[in-house]
C-alpha cells in the first residue's frame, strides 16, 4: 500500500510542477496565483502546500532537493580511481545544465526574468555549494570549512554558468575543469608581460 501511496505522491507532485511550469511560461510568474496552479493540476490549495511548502518558488525548482543529492553523489560515489572532479564532469555532460534543451532554455529564461526567481535561484546555488564544499572537503581529507574546498565548490558550480554562454557548452565546460584540475598556472604562464 505506501508503494501505491509513494507513487500517487510522486505524480501529484510532478502534475503540480508541470502545471506550473507550464502556466508560469505562458503568462509569467507574477501573474500565475497557487490557485490557478491547483485549479491546472486538479488538486486542492492545501494539496499544493503539502507538496510545495515554500509556496510558488519551490515549484519552479521542484528538482532542488534532487539537484543537491546529485552533487554529493557524483563526488563521493565516482568511479574507483577517479578524481573528485571527474564525477562533476560527468555529470554535468550527461545533465541538461548547459541549456541545450528547450525545456532547460525555458527554465533560464524564465528564471533570469523573474527578480524573484532570481533570488531564490542565487540562494539555493549557496546551499548546493555548501553540501558540495562539505563532501569536497571529506573526499579530500581536509577540514569542514576548508577555504580550498569551498572555493573549488564555488569554481566547479559556477562552471556551469560560464559554459552556458559558449557557442559550445560541453567543451567549454570541459575546459574549466581541465583549469580547476590542473590549476591556473598553465594558462597564467602565456599572459602578457607590463
Amino acid at each position: 500500500m505506501s508503494g501505491l501511496r509513494e507513487r500517487k505522491k510522486a505524480q501529484t507532485r510532478q502534475a503540480l510542477a508541470d502545471a506550473a511550469m507550464r502556466l508560469f511560461l505562458e503568462r509569467g510568474y507574477d501573474a500565475v496565483s497557487l490557485k490557478e496552479i491547483a485549479e491546472a493540476a486538479d488538486v486542492s490549495v492545501p494539496t499544493v502546500f503539502a507538496h510545495f511548502p515554500d509556496g510558488k518558488e519551490s515549484l519552479v525548482f521542484d528538482l532542488d532537493a534532487d539537484r543537491e543529492r546529485q552533487l554529493v553523489a557524483s563526488v563521493r560515489d565516482r568511479a574507483p580511481g577517479s578524481g573528485v572532479l571527474d564525477g562533476l564532469l560527468e555529470m554535468y555532460l550527461a545533465g541538461p545544465l548547459t541549456g541545450e534543451s528547450a525545456e532547460m532554455r525555458d527554465f533560464l529564461r524564465l528564471v533570469e526574468s523573474t527578480p524573484v526567481l532570481r533570488d531564490y535561484s542565487h540562494r539555493m546555488w549557496q546551499r548546493h555549494e555548501g553540501a558540495l564544499a562539505g563532501a569536497l572537503a571529506a573526499e579530500l581529507g581536509v577540514p569542514p570549512g576548508d577555504p580550498a574546498a569551498t572555493a573549488l565548490a564555488h569554481f566547479a558550480l559556477g562552471a556551469v554558468q560560464v559554459a552556458r554562454a559558449a557557442d559550445d557548452p560541453a567543451a567549454a565546460v570541459t575546459r574549466i575543469f581541465e583549469l580547476l584540475e590542473s590549476g591556473w598556472g598553465p594558462l597564467l604562464s602565456g599572459q602578457r608581460g607590463r
